[in-house]
């Protein structure tokens, strides 16, 4: 379930109407964007399967004037740290001007026959700013195939600090349409920040 709009009341709304957990979620996400005015706002559900345990997650994305605000609520069973079930919320504000990608991969059926306009199946975005990254190494070789030589090793670095996946299968057509708005309302609201110096 995914919901995106533009005010503080939609946004609470959209957080509880998801049903997970509103109070805590509500509390912790107003708490982070403080009195800035919403931009825009996606709000994600999601379960997952671990085992013998069902467990849900909500993420919610927060655009205002000036900062990106990311936040996660996941629920935890009992363990032995806690003898009853708990749930752990954490937010993260990102300055603009921080934010270094922001990265939108589709899916789209029938390829050959796609007309302009047409929802992808499935969308994953991906953001940036840089607090956390992936490094992927491997040997590195020569093109001498006989070669023996140690030539240390190659690879990649990724920004890696958010990725959110929405399916029409999974999560239905609204949510990829609303995932797409908000990656839309993020990129220009970057693209407006470094046009501007900020």
């Amino acid at each position: 379930m995914a919901k995106t709009g533009t005010t503080t009341q939609g946004l609470r709304a959209a957080i509880e109407r998801s049903g997970y957990y509103p109070a805590l979620v509500a509390e912790a996400v107003e708490a982070a964007v403080g009195g800035e005015p919403v931009a825009s706002y996606l709000v994600h559900q999601e379960t997952t399967f671990d085992s013998n345990e069902v467990r849900r997650h909500v993420t919610v994305l927060v655009l205002t004037e000036h900062r990106f605000i990311v936040s996660h609520t996941d629920e935890q069973a009992a363990d032995t740290s806690s003898p009853t079930p708990y749930a752990t919320t954490s937010t993260e504000s990102v300055k603009l001007g921080r934010i270094s990608s922001v990265v939108v991969s589709r899916v789209v059926a029938n390829p050959e026959k796609y007309v302009p306009g047409t929802l992808p199946r499935e969308v994953v975005l991906t953001i940036g700013w840089g607090a956390v990254s992936r490094i992927d190494l491997e040997p590195a070789a020569c093109g001498d195939s006989n070669c023996e030589a140690d030539h240390g090793y190659t690879g990649s670095s990724t920004a890696d600090d958010l990725s959110l996946r929405v399916s029409e299968a999974g999560d239905g057509p609204d949510a990829v349409r609303q995932t797409l708005a908000f990656a839309q309302s993020l990129s220009e609201a970057t693209a407006a920040t470094a046009a501007s110096g900020r």
